[in-house]
Formats: structure tokens, C-alpha cells, sequence
């Protein structure tokens, strides 16, 4: 699948009507959601990082990229990365690996080890990643500023549209702010000329209704595969007890 196929379905999204891309972990949770007939994939570096063993934010740079190559050949729609912060690679061979395990997006995070990178670094970053990839990846620059300490007195939401807006005039496709309250969505998709991406989490409004606040893409972090494994543990209960 090309990087075209994900960029129209940003595209021309009306409200209460968003992009909801599931998480894969591995290849037979893309199958699965491919086969129920969503147009396309999102890996959370989460998810995968739990079905390899690690911790996330654990898992090597080989690793994550090997899991996200067998989850994009496994299934016939467009597959974007969770890369974290990039692993410290250089951009030109972030740009080439993610190419090359079959990725035509990828997210981005403005922060590691709890700590938010000076906006105008990450901005160099995202536009050098832009001027290597071309037209070749979706990217999706994840804002971290409602996970992450912020200097005293400063607000969360203006932080937050100052580097959408940094990101955006680098070259980002659309804009993460993870954890952003609901709230907060309609004032952030009105000030952000990109698409906005939204958490859904398990206590929190649903996709649609994300949607009708603003969000044109949906994600959901690691969370399906908690829910699965919930039903493993349960499955295995109900086994043992038996």
C-alpha cells in the first residue's frame, strides 16, 4: 500500500466520522483487524513492545522494526509505525528503515526518559524527516505536553498549539496530542491547520464522539492489546479452574 492510500483517509473527513485505526501488535492482530474491514493500521509501540517481552520505551531498535515489517506484509492495507522518538537514529536512516520494513507512516514524540525536547530541535527534526522521506511517509508528530512536566505557570493547551503549529509549518501530516482532554479537542482542531489525532481510552468518550469534538484520527495507544490479553487471562482462569 502506498503512502497516498492513508493520506486520502485524512482527507475530507466530516464530524462524528474519524479515521479510527486500531493498534496491531503482532501479525495475527493485523490480520484480524484488516479482516473486519478497517483501510488501515497504526502500531503502538506499547502494544508491540509487550508482545516482544520488553517494557515500552525497551524494546531495540532492530526489534520494533523487525515486529513492524511482519505486521506490514501480513495484511493488504497502509501500516504506520509507532517509532517512539526515533530511537537517537539519525533521520535519513530512521527515514530508510521505516521504508524499508513496509511503513508508509510513521508517529513521532516530542519527549523521552520523561523529559520534553525544546520544541525548535524537534521542528528541525520533523522537517529534516519531511525533506528525506518526500512523499513517502505519512508523518504523524506526537505532542507530549499533557504527559510531561511543564515549567511552572505554563498551560498545557497553549503549549500544546504552539508546537502543533511548529510541527505542522515543518512538514508534520497531522498532530498528536496525546491525552489531550476532550475538552480541549474543538479549541485545538481550530487553531491547528492539520489533522488531529485523539487518544480513545477505555473510560473516555468514544471514537465518534472524539470526532465530533474535533478529531479527524483515532487511535488507541496499547490499549487493545491489554483488552486482548484481559481475555487471555480470563480464558486461562476459566481453564484452570476447570
Amino acid at each position: 500500500m502506498t503512502v497516498s492510500v492513508l493520506r486520502a483517509l485524512h482527507s475530507g473527513r466530516t464530524p462524528g466520522d474519524p479515521l479510527v485505526l486500531p493498534g496491531p501488535w503482532d501479525a495475527a492482530s493485523a490480520r484480524a483487524f484488516a479482516d473486519a474491514g478497517f483501510p488501515a493500521l497504526a502500531t503502538p509501540s506499547a502494544g508491540v513492545a509487550a508482545s516482544l517481552g520488553y517494557a515500552d520505551g525497551a524494546v531495540p531498535a532492530s526489534e520494533m522494526f523487525a515486529a513492524v515489517a511482519r505486521i506490514a506484509r501480513a495484511v493488504p492495507v497502509p501500516v504506520s509505525a509507532d517509532v517512539e522518538a526515533g530511537y537517537g537514529l539519525p533521520p535519513k536512516e530512521l527515514v530508510e528503515r521505516l521504508l524499508e520494513a513496509g511503513a508508509v507512516g510513521c508517529n513521532l514524540e516530542d519527549s523521552a526518559d520523561g523529559v520534553l525536547f525544546d520544541p525548535r530541535r524537534q521542528t528541525d527534526r520533523l522537517a529534516e524527516v519531511r525533506a528525506l522521506a518526500g512523499d513517502s511517509l505519512f508523518v504523524n508528530a506526537r505532542v507530549d505536553t499533557y504527559l510531561q512536566d511543564l515549567p511552572d505557570g505554563t498551560d498545557p493547551e497553549a503549549e500544546t498549539i504552539t508546537r502543533a503549529l511548529l510541527y505542522t509549518e515543518a512538514g508534520a501530516d497531522c498532530v498528536y496530542p496525546i491525552a489531550a482532554p476532550p475538552e480541549s479537542l474543538p479549541r485545538l482542531a481550530a487553531a491547528v491547520p492539520a489533522p488531529l489525532n485523539a487518544l480513545a481510552l477505555p473510560d473516555g468518550p468514544a471514537p465518534r464522539r472524539l470526532g465530533e469534538l474535533g478529531a479527524t484520527r483515532i487511535t488507541f495507544g496499547g490499549g487493545l492489546q491489554r483488552r486482548a490479553m484481559a481475555a487471555v487471562r480470563e480464558t486461562a482462569d476459566r481453564l484452570y479452574a476447570d
